[in-house]
Parts: structure tokens; sequence; C-alpha cells
């Protein structure tokens, strides 16, 4: 090899390991910069809330240590607790109570100032720090928050957070104590808008279920007005009247959390959607009992696919351990579901209704309350 060639490999061999450092190099700065990813990555998971992007509980109480200072005060804590977040939950389903989480984040932040510190103290409860800020300024930012929040819909709701707050003003507050004072307004106010919201949902949900279901509209107005006219052949009380009509209107609420195509199927339903169906009833009892207002009409409610003999659901109760008004709608309900059109099976005549209802007495209805609905209705 003459001296220009040796000279021509040895710059080449040069060209090739130089390039090979550079590959070499990149490697190591593309391994560099995917390690500074992740651990950005972790620090951001281990203060942040990962559902609504907010801070967490463990960076507001480093940072509630940090701005506890006097240049801070007044420093004002304001405590925010989403009602109806397990009533949503349980009606519409976890991804629904998730939304509704999510919008109450965007809206406090959409609300709040940029230095403003705001975080998810874990479920339903937020928490925002207001430094350099009085009660007075403080009532307006909240007044500002709900005034976003009554914009925003979640199936058809308005969303509604109960607040509370307290300011420190100077060193002789005590900053946990001002926490639990604000704590306590939260939960004053929840006292009062809690349950009103909690009656609007329970309304919107009937209206929800309509929508999916005219069938179900249809039956549950019928089953209401069956199960009234029971009360009066047993000259019940007006009270009792009354609460039967809404028993039998609400008799099927929890069918709300059932899938619309198992909902509305056409024919009949697999072993797996049986299932589903039946579950309704413990829904229904969930979704009620929230509202301290029909908390009788949800144990009705519960009890409502209960058999004379002890085979029905949930609880396997028998004889007179099943509610009055669960064993009339026991009867409504079967009656309207013979006498009703469906696509898969042809509605059946009084007589042979008649019949069935006889059949079943003793095994599946109250007996003395079959022979009274035949002889009434």
């Amino acid at each position: 090899m003459t001296f220009y060639a040796k000279l021509g490999a040895m710059i080449s061999a040069l060209s090739f390991g130089n390039l090979r450092m550079a590959q070499i190099l990149t490697r190591h700065q593309a391994m560099e910069a995917q390690l500074y990813r992740e651990q950005e990555a972790i620090k951001h998971l281990s203060f942040h809330d990962h559902l609504t992007g907010l801070y967490n509980r463990r960076f507001y109480e480093e940072e509630l240590t940090r701005l506890d200072t006097e240049r801070n005060w007044p420093l004002t804590i304001v405590l925010g607790d989403v009602n109806g977040l397990k009533l949503i939950n349980d009606s519409f389903g976890h991804r629904t109570g998730d939304r509704l989480l999510q919008k109450t984040a965007a809206a406090l932040t959409r609300g709040c100032r940029a230095d403003d510190i705001i975080a998810r103290m874990g479920g339903d409860e937020f928490v925002v720090l207001f430094p350099q800020t009085d009660a007075v300024e403080a009532a307006r930012l909240i007044k500002r928050i709900k005034k976003i929040l009554a914009n925003e819909r979640i199936e058809g709701l308005e969303i509604s957070v109960s607040f509370g707050s307290e300011t420190k003003t100077s060193a002789a507050d005590d900053i946990q104590e001002v926490f639990r004072t604000a704590e306590d307004a939260m939960y004053h106010n929840k006292l009062y808008e809690g349950p009103s919201l909690k009656g609007r949902v329970i309304d919107s949900i009937i209206a929800v279920l309509n929508q999916k279901s005219s069938r179900e509209e249809a039956h549950s107005r019928q089953v209401s007005e069956l199960c009234q006219k029971m009360g009066e052949a047993l000259a019940l009380e007006d009270y009792q009247i009354k609460e039967l009509k809404a028993f039998g209107l609400l008799h099927d609420i929890g069918k709300i959390a059932i899938a619309d195509k198992i909902l509305n199927k056409s024919g009949p339903l697999t072993d797996y959607e049986w299932i589903e169906i039946k579950n309704h009833a413990e829904i229904g009892y969930r979704i009620l009992s929230t509202n301290k207002d029909m908390t009788e009409i949800a144990t009705y409610v519960l009890a409502h696919h209960e058999r004379w003999d002890g085979t029905g659901y949930p609880k396997g109760l028998k004889g007179l351990e099943i509610s009055l008004p669960a064993r009339i709608c026991a009867i409504a309900d079967a009656y309207d579901a013979m006498t009703s059109e469906r696509s898969y099976k042809s509605t059946l005549s009084e007589a042979e209704v008649r019949t069935e209802l006889q059949k079943n007495a003793g095994t599946q209805f109250d007996p003395d309350l079959v022979q009274l609905f035949i002889e009434q209705l």
C-alpha cells in the first residue's frame, strides 16, 4: 500500500471513530434527557393530583408552612366540598363523577388568581390558600367561583360546592385552628345546600331514565297509579297513599345505572344481563338513601323484588318481613309487566293475568294482597 493510501485509510478510520463517538454521545444525551423527563414526571406526580391536575394534599401542607409568615397575612384558607358526588357516582357511574371533579377543579382555577394555591385534599374536598387576602376579598373570590360553577353542567345538573373560609390576621391565630374553623363553616353550609341538590339530582335521574326508555317511563307511571289504588283500597292514611304513589314512580330508579342496550333489549335477557338488571334494587336504594326525606322509600325500593316465600332478592326476606309497600309494588309491577306490550311476548288477557297472580299467591306474592288486588282492580 502506498503512503497516500495508508494516509487515506487512517483518515477514514479517524472519521469512523469520530462518527461512532458522536453516536455514543447522542445516545448518552438522549438517555440523560429521558431520565430527566422521568424524574420531572415523578416530581410532578408527587405534588399533583392525577385526576384534576391540581396540587395534592402533600404540596398544600408544605405550602401552608411556607406561606404562614407575616408578609402573607392576612392569609385566608377556603375549603370546598362537592355536593352529591356519591349520588352522581351511584347514578351515572364513576366516570361521570370524575368529570364532575375535573369541572370543579377547572372552575376553581378560573376563579382564583395566579398566586393562589389550589389543591385537592382527596375525595370531594378542595382547599384554596389566598395569601395577602382578607375575609372580604376572599368572599368576593368565592362568589366569583360559584358564578362560574353555576354555568357548568353535569348530566343536566348545575355543579354545587359548599364553601367555608377563615382568615389568619396575626401571629396570635393558630393556623390549624384557622383550618378547623373554615372546615366547620364548610360543613355548616353543606347541611343547607346538600339536600336541595340531592332532590334536584333525583328529579334529573328520573328525567334521564325516561329519556333512556319510554317503556320504563310508562311502566313507572302505571305502577305508581296501581300502588295508589291499592293504598286507597286498604284505607291507608293520606300520607301513606302519597308515599305509595311516590314509591311506585321511583321503584325502578336504580335502572339509571343499567346500560341502554340492556334496558331497551327487545328479546329475552342473557344470564349476565339478568344479573345486571337485578342490581337495580340496591342501586336505587343507594341513590334514594342520600336524601334524608327519601330514606323510607329507599327501603321499599330495596325490597320490591323480595318474594313471599323468601326466594327473592337482594336479602331473601320472607312473608311479613317484607314491608307492606314493597309487597304491594311487587303485585303492581308484575301486573303491568304482564299487561304491557313487549316485542318478544304478547300481552296477557285479564283472565290470564288473574290466573297468574292467583297461581303465584303464597309463593311470589302476599296471598291476601293478591285477593284484594283482583277484587278491587
